[in-house]
């Protein structure tokens, strides 16, 4: 009877665990509604809901692509396990044999925070328009003076900040809400920088070798290199499955091996 007892209880814990995991992702997918997650009360997490595919979605498509939505300066390439190949900018680049590759982006995360806000620009705005429109619907009067975001990449997130103002009001009470910051879980930031590292290796010695890379245990990095004396680097963060990949020409001392799509 105690081991009936026992095993009892164990079911009714479990049956609680399995209610509450249920309802914090019926939450986080906006099925119901979370607690204090009304506009008036966080905004903050109604941005957050509103733009975080799209800046997820930014982030996957400049990454793959070299760090770029759109780059005149690319190659195309694919992985033998993929359907299509992608066009991948040149990070490093050198047309001239024999000679070393010159950095095309000597400042690559201000270059990357800006590729993402162009990207979400557009959506930021309508995002806050519907965070505005929220309030209004609630009874609210709402006075907005909407300025400007900035991105900023980070170590494991993406923070973005939202320069605006929101006066409420209702029932003769006012109240003010400014400067809003969404922070994305990313390893956009971690990529890029072992991105410029290598950069700077292929720029300055044409190479980042098998040693190098066993510095960051956390990835994998792997070279591919193409019928035109190209190198396709991808990167991979182990733990998130986050990719970028881009490439390279300098250096060249003879023809390559590789996958190469024209």
């Amino acid at each position: 009877m105690k081991k009936r007892g026992q095993v009892t209880i164990f079911i009714i814990v479990g049956i609680i665990l399995v209610g509450i995991i249920s309802l914090f992702f019926l939450i986080r997918s906006g099925v119901i509604p979370g607690i204090g997650e009304k506009p008036e009360e966080n905004p903050n997490i109604f941005l957050e809901s509103c733009i975080e595919d799209k800046v997820k979605e930014g982030i996957e498509k400049i990454s793959i692509q070299g760090g770029y939505i759109e780059n005149p300066l690319h190659k195309k390439f694919k992985l033998e396990d993929e359907n299509l190949p992608v066009d991948i900018s040149y990070l490093c680049y050198n047309q001239n044999d024999d000679l070393f590759c010159v950095n095309q982006e000597p400042m690559l995360i201000r270059h990357l925070e800006d590729e993402i806000k162009n990207y979400i620009s557009d959506d930021v705005v309508d995002c806050f328009d519907k965070l505005t429109s929220s309030l209004i619907n609630r009874g609210y009067g709402v006075d907005v003076n909407y300025r400007d975001f900035e991105v900023e990449l980070m170590e494991k997130k993406v923070v973005i900040e939202i320069d605006a103002e929101l006066i409420l009001t209702k029932a003769d009470e006012t109240s003010t809400q400014e400067d809003f910051k969404i922070i994305i879980p990313s390893r956009f930031y971690d990529l890029a920088l072992v991105v410029q590292e290598i950069i700077n290796k292929e720029a300055t010695i044409c190479d980042f070798n098998n040693y190098d890379m066993l510095h960051y245990p956390e990835l994998n990095i792997n070279k591919y290199r193409t019928m035109d004396s190209s190198i396709i680097y991808n990167i991979e963060h182990r733990e998130s499955g986050e990719e970028f990949r881009f490439a390279v020409r300098g250096c060249v001392t003879g023809p390559g091996f590789g996958f190469e799509f024209s």
